[in-house]
């Protein structure tokens, strides 16, 4: 249990130092908001402006993308 401690705590010194993994991990939280967002808004029972422009968006690019492939 020691050996998997030592090696998590060396991984998360790793991390810390290192700024691409910074900048990755900042990418994943900005992410996981982003999709709480989209959950809130489109979650059950869902209503409102923000559902309405949310799904005119995601219609007009679905439109886009299958004239674009089509």
């Amino acid at each position: 249990m020691l050996k998997y401690y030592i090696r998590a705590t060396d991984a998360m010194k790793r991390l810390g130092a290192d700024k691409d993994g910074v900048v990755s991990f900042e990418y994943v939280i900005v992410a996981a908001c982003i999709v709480a967002a989209v959950a809130a808004a489109f979650g059950t029972g869902g209503t409102g402006p923000i559902v309405d422009a949310l799904s005119s968006a995601i219609s007009s690019i679905g439109s886009l993308v299958t004239s674009a492939v089509g």
